[in-house]
């Protein structure tokens, strides 16, 4: 599974007219989700933690953009924190199923796309940088955007790497790709921004201090902060970081008296920090947190059966051959049954079908009990053929070996097509149940009757298929026999049937 972590950072903490509009062009623009957004008036800045697809991403991105710019006037705009534009930068960062280069090239393509369509100036930073000066989002935002509107048609080191070589009201936009990074602020029992500065500068990367530590003193209130970006917590992590500070705290006379993490972090980094401070050791494991093991066990991957309507259709619609058209028959046969349950339930207790209730109410149980057993289905169609798959992954460099891969092979294409079989038995009972109740349900649901019957009838012919395909890789030829004479049978005449049904089923739903 594809997913993306993007977090836009806006110019914008203080005016919640502005923060909310932001926030709902970027839910309107996609199904991306917004798991976090943080205001802060002294930086007078919005960071935004958007998570989904390449796609969604992409557009909740790009819409939160346009409406900053429209907005955000930069020319008006003040506060603590570093900023060349309304939105300042946006880093995207793979989670899953994708790459850091994969998000470099999308966050280019969103530079691009920026540039030409809302007139924005569009550097690219880390991961997605052009050239190795970039690199360093602090490099790029030099002077901040009243620095950048003055150099940025002067200077050739400071062009854009798309777009116009002057600023608009809504500023440049600097956009990557990086790994995750935690926003860490300390907070120090002092109203002295120079103490937090200095602080600062003894930490951080570039001035002998952690590697994959950014750090800067701000004056907030009321007292000073330490903030600190950490580019790689698994290196440098939260607590060797929070010691260092204390410790030079303490030289100037001053102590921490609190600490923020400022937007999302990964549960590994907390983790880190209370084994530190605890001492954890002696057999401890992280999978005694309880929490994990019930996170473990919701992310197990559920039946495809229970799986959300969409997500059931993009597994279908995906190149895995699981689910197939042996699924997609049990699904269709199953939404057969139910919609002759449904039919029955509309007719029983109604007035003018009295004399049906019994044969109906004996219907909807045969038809709930169908429409359960071949949802079941869906699963152990899919299950039966990754059964023939591991089965041809058996080893054969022996003899042996490879007379246990033959005899696992029959057993597994058996089962491939015993399950469609039994899916068109399944089918056929259906087929029959609705041929019987249909014309006697209530008029205005013939309609569904109809529909049931002809998902249940599909269901027959792509199970049918199902088997056959799996018939011609069996080499007991009775059980060929015995299998192909059994779907005859259950074939036999049903089309006919089918066909004058819905005849009279249509006749039922002219007036």
């Amino acid at each position: 599974m594809v997913l993306v972590e993007c977090v836009p950072n806006f110019s914008e903490g203080r005016r919640l007219e502005v923060i909310d509009a932001i926030l709902g062009a970027m839910k309107n623009a996609s199904k991306a989700r917004i798991i976090d957004a943080r205001s802060d008036p002294d930086h007078n800045r919005t960071v935004v933690t958007l998570v989904g697809d390449l796609t969604d991403v992409f557009d909740a991105a790009f819409a939160g953009i346009k409406k900053a710019a429209e907005l955000i006037d930069m020319d008006q705009h003040s506060g603590e924190h570093p900023r060349i534009g309304a939105t300042d930068v946006v880093p995207f960062v793979p989670i899953s199923g994708i790459t850091l280069e994969e998000c470099a090239r999308m966050a280019t393509d969103l530079a691009k796309k920026v540039s030409q369509e809302l007139g924005i100036p569009t550097y690219l930073y880390e991961a997605a940088a052009t050239r190795p000066d970039r690199q360093d989002l602090a490099h790029v935002r030099k002077g901040q955007y009243e620095g950048l509107k003055e150099a940025i048609g002067t200077d050739p080191d400071r062009a854009p790497d798309f777009g116009p070589k002057v600023l608009p009201k809504a500023g440049a936009t600097v956009i990557g790709a990086r790994e995750f990074l935690i926003a860490y602020n300390i907070y120090l029992d002092t109203t002295d921004v120079e103490v937090a500065k200095k602080i600062a500068k003894s930490i951080r990367q570039k001035d002998g201090g952690f590697s994959n530590v950014k750090a800067m003193g701000f004056q907030t209130k009321p007292y000073v902060q330490v903030s600190i970006n950490l580019t790689n917590f698994r290196q440098t992590p939260m607590h060797k970081v929070m010691e260092a500070v204390r410790i030079e705290a303490k030289k100037h006379g001053v102590a921490v008296i609190s600490s923020e993490i400022y937007g999302m972090a990964p549960e590994d980094a907390l983790l880190d920090a209370a084994e530190f401070y605890l001492q954890l050791g002696h057999g401890w494991e992280r999978d005694q947190v309880i929490e994990k093991k019930l996170q473990a066990l919701a992310t197990e991957e559920p039946p495809l059966r229970a799986m959300e309507l969409e997500r059931f259709l993009s597994e279908l619609s995906s190149s895995s051959p699981t689910p197939g058209g042996g699924s997609a028959s049990c699904l269709s046969g199953a939404m057969g049954a139910a919609l002759g349950a449904m039919i029955c339930r509309l007719t029983i207790g109604k007035k003018g079908y009295e004399e049906v209730r019994p044969l109906l109410e004996r219907k909807v149980v045969e038809f709930d009990d169908l429409r359960a057993k071949l949802a079941k289905a869906i699963d152990l169609d899919a299950e039966a053929y990754n059964e023939v798959i591991r089965a041809f992954k058996m080893p054969k460099d022996t003899e042996a070996q490879k007379a246990a891969r033959s005899a696992k092979i029959q057993e597994a294409y058996k089962t491939a097509a015993n399950v469609p079989l039994e899916t068109v038995e399944m089918c056929r009972k259906v087929v029959d149940g609705l041929l019987l109740v249909a014309m006697k349900c209530n008029k205005n649901a013939r309609s569904d009757a109809a529909v049931g019957l002809q998902c249940a009838y599909t269901g027959m012919l792509g199970a049918k298929m199902n088997v056959e395909v799996n018939l011609a890789s069996i080499n007991d030829s009775g059980y060929v026999m015995q299998a192909r004479t059994r779907v005859e049978e259950l074939q036999d005449g049903v089309r006919k049937k089918v066909d004058d049904a819905m005849i009279e089923l249509q006749k039922g739903t002219e007036t």
